[in-house]
């Protein structure tokens, strides 16, 4: 059963109405954490009880002298488990890395957060090293999606512990990384919200990376508003207002190519309803065709840059210590070893040429519109069992985010089902350096989608 939770602009309002306090929230949030009966033990691989509320006492007693650092002050915010915090060992949901040394400085997204006065209450469970799209961890379990678990369906990944921390009401926000999905899959497979920024806007200073060219941190939360705070904060820019788009003749390019194949039933009359109440509120949804798209998978035939830049990383600690990593993941860094210079080159070359061609066809669309994924979240069960399910459910679950990493572009995954049914994602995506032009528009799309009447100005 799906929970809703308050956005981090309702939490802020009643702090500052003193209707609630920073301590309590924070209690309420690690007393989820800690409960026995529910998804912490999976979804935290290091909790911060002592500092977190260290942290909330101090935001209430600035708070009641008149002072607030910003709208995620006294917040609780999950930070996935490759985020250096001074003190702490980043082991990238791994134990290939137990015996580390504590890292000396806080990433800076985490120095970030920390002075705008996040209460960071813990680091959260992912894919071994950020490493698949599906958020099942052999070490540390795989934290069940709030859909149906009874079941024991997928969180989505790699940032699954993120999303379910935001969902069973742990944090307010999940910050993640996102390399070809990783945020906003699990978002759109939990019922969430999650934005993936232009590579380059939110530094990757502390951060274990898998691709440095694909990295992006972004966050997982109840809604765009959200997003958009916490993105500002992390870029270090100033927090301006946000305002919506106005959807009637708004243009959004509907892509033909790939992305709508494969749709179960569910994904399928999901998006056929969100595209019909948009066009309902008068935007322009035109189906256009982006071979480009189709082509990107001999593009990255020998791996990709993920591949090749996970096996730069990795080389050494693989030597020394492959049997401690989830086979289903070293087994994938290990195909980078074979890709050359040359090849590499050959890469970068295809990538500038590629998003070149992306960018002319979208060219004169506000955005472009598709499902963040074409299926409901499998079940644990079925992916841990077999190889073949496993690989099959990861290619076709990475497939439209990682276009738009590729693409070097920015996009925000929205929910778009109905109550009560299996959570479905819509995304809406840009070419880089249009992120606070995508949050205007997921603003305006998430109130089309509610039935709320939007005035603009």
């Amino acid at each position: 059963m799906m929970t809703t939770h308050p956005t981090l602009q309702a939490l802020s309002e009643a702090l500052h109405h003193k209707t609630i306090t920073s301590a309590a929230l924070t209690e309420t949030a690690l007393q989820r954490a800690l409960a026995t009966s529910g998804e912490g033990s999976r979804v935290f691989t290091e909790l911060y009880e002592t500092a977190a509320r260290a942290a909330a006492q101090a935001s209430d007693l600035l708070r009641a002298s008149g002072q607030t650092r910003s709208p995620i002050d006294g917040l609780p915010i999950s930070i996935k488990d490759l985020f250096d915090v001074a003190g702490s060992v980043t082991r990238a949901g791994s134990v290939a890395l137990n015996d580390a040394s504590p890292a000396q400085v806080s990433a800076v997204v985490v120095q970030r957060l920390v002075a705008a006065g996040a209460v960071i209450i813990g680091r959260t469970n992912m894919t071994e090293f950020a490493y698949s799209g599906l958020g099942i961890n052999p070490h540390y379990g795989t934290p069940r999606n709030p859909w149906d678990r009874s079941v024991g369906r997928i969180p989505g990944g790699s940032s699954s512990g993120a999303a379910v921390s935001v969902s069973d009401g742990m944090a307010v926000a999940g910050i993640g990384s996102d390399t070809g999905g990783s945020i906003r899959i699990p978002a759109a497979l939990c019922g969430l919200t999650g934005f993936k920024p232009t590579a380059n806007r939110v530094s990757l200073e502390g951060v274990l990376p898998l691709s440095a060219q694909l990295d992006s941190i972004g966050a997982i939360t109840n809604s765009v508003s959200c997003c958009a705070t916490i993105d500002a904060i992390m870029a270090g820019e100033p927090l301006l207002p946000l305002t919506p788009y106005a959807l009637r003749g708004l243009r959004l390019g509907l892509p033909t190519t790939m992305v709508l194949e494969g749709m179960d039933s569910q994904v399928a009359t999901a998006f056929a309803t969100a595209r019909q109440r948009l066009q309902d509120a008068g935007a322009l949804v035109v189906e256009i065709e982006i071979p480009e798209f189709a082509a990107l998978a001999a593009i990255n035939a020998k791996s990709g840059f993920t591949g090749a830049e996970a096996y730069a990383w990795h080389r050494t600690l693989i030597a020394e210590r492959a049997a401690s990593y989830d086979p289903r993941v070293v087994s994938r860094i290990l195909r980078g070893k074979d890709m050359s210079a040359a090849d590499l080159l050959d890469l970068f070359a295809a990538r500038k040429q590629w998003i070149a061609a992306v960018e002319r066809r979208v060219y004169g669309y506000d955005a472009l519109l598709m499902p963040t994924v074409p299926i409901v979240a499998p079940t644990i069960a079925g992916l841990e069992a077999n190889d073949k399910a496993y690989y099959a459910a990861n290619a076709k679950i990475l497939r439209n985010p990682t276009a738009i990493n590729f693409l070097n572009g920015c996009a925000l995954s929205l929910p778009c089902h109905a109550a009560g049914e299996a959570p479905v994602g819509l995304m809406l995506a840009a070419a880089g350096g249009n992120d606070r032009k995508i949050l205007k528009i997921g603003l305006a799309v998430e109130a089309a989608l509610a039935g709320i009447s939007l005035q603009y100005k």
